[in-house]
């Protein structure tokens, strides 16, 4: 039996940028960890294949004289990502890694400089939740969860490639979302707008002052790596308790790299999100997986937990 797409209370979409044309200027930038020169180089190489003039900024290969995790201080990393998006010249901005630091310093951006600027493509994953979250509740933009340019998955595998040029140059071309692993947990189809990303990300964001309330309406696409089940368990517990995912109009699962043997993770998943009644799709294809499809956040869109697919109703680009 065929089950008629849920409805709730969506939210508005979100202001969609402009897709990228040959010879776009981009900025990459370090807003969480530092990245590895033999990561960057090769990642820049591929961007300037496909014709864009990536320009890094200048300190995204600092090391904060006392915390190794972090790409340069607080205040520097918010400074740039600032600078670069407020430059009119640059299109689009792209995440050299994720690792940690993007909560220390979202609240450090000149808001209202980057929202006078107006929209812009932005990419990233990973510790990069936290601005994807930010930019959908400051500026109600729509951005994309794909890979950065230091990541491994975007330096070696071919899909993951495409699935970012193709929806940075034609975005039309990749309506359609999900890898061919995927499976249906719950049945169902379910219209919202998309959101989502590294879940533990999300659960950090409760209570703070400019966090979303709650996915009501939304179709939330969610992964993350190096969560073990239990820890898994209580960050989707904390989501349930606070009340987030009341309303949720559907949920895709991405990866869970380093989170210890699936069918254990799978069973905490299952447990947390099964009860919800809504459809959920497992096993996707985003996130730190080997391959990474590009995953438009702010975005209305169809799940189909039975044909295991994600079928945007507009392009991620205008």
């Amino acid at each position: 039996m065929r089950h008629r797409p849920r409805r709730g209370p969506d939210p508005r979409p979100l202001t969609r940028p402009a897709r990228l044309r040959p010879g776009a200027r981009v900025a990459v930038v370090a807003p969480s960890g530092p990245v590895p020169e033999d990561r960057l180089a090769p990642g820049l190489a591929i961007l300037r294949g496909w014709d864009l003039d990536p320009v890094v900024m200048p300190h995204v290969r600092d090391r904060h004289p006392e915390f190794w995790y972090l790409a340069g201080s607080d205040e520097a990393r918010a400074r740039e990502l600032t600078q670069a998006w407020c430059d009119p010249s640059v299109s689009a901005v792209f995440c050299a890694r994720g690792g940690y630091g993007a909560l220390r310093m979202v609240d450090l951006l000149d808001w209202s400089a980057i929202r006078a600027a107006g929209p812009k493509v932005f990419v990233g994953y990973s510790d990069i939740t936290t601005l994807h979250e930010a930019f959908a509740a400051r500026m109600g933009l729509a951005t994309l969860h794909g890979p950065m340019v230091g990541a491994l998955t975007f330096l070696t595998d071919e899909r993951t490639q495409e699935s970012l040029r193709d929806t940075l140059f034609a975005p039309e071309s990749v309506r359609t979302l999900g890898l061919e692993t995927a499976r249906t947990m719950v049945p169902g189809r379910a219209r919202g707008i998309t959101l989502g990303g590294c879940v533990s990300l999300l659960a950090a964001d409760l209570g703070t002052p400019h966090a979303r309330r709650s996915a009501r309406g939304g179709l939330l696409l969610i992964e993350d790596v190096g969560e073990e089940d239990y820890r898994l368990d209580r960050i989707l517990t904390q989501l349930l308790r606070s009340g987030w995912l009341e309303g949720v109009a559907g949920v895709a699962l991405g990866s869970w790299a380093e989170c210890g043997p699936y069918e254990q993770v799978r069973a905490v998943l299952q447990d947390r999100l099964g009860g919800l009644g809504v459809p959920v799709v497992e096993e996707f294809g985003f996130g730190h997986g080997t391959t990474a499809l590009t995953m438009p956040f702010g975005v209305p869109a169809v799940l189909d937990a039975d044909a295991r697919t994600l079928t945007l109703d507009e392009p991620a680009l205008i």
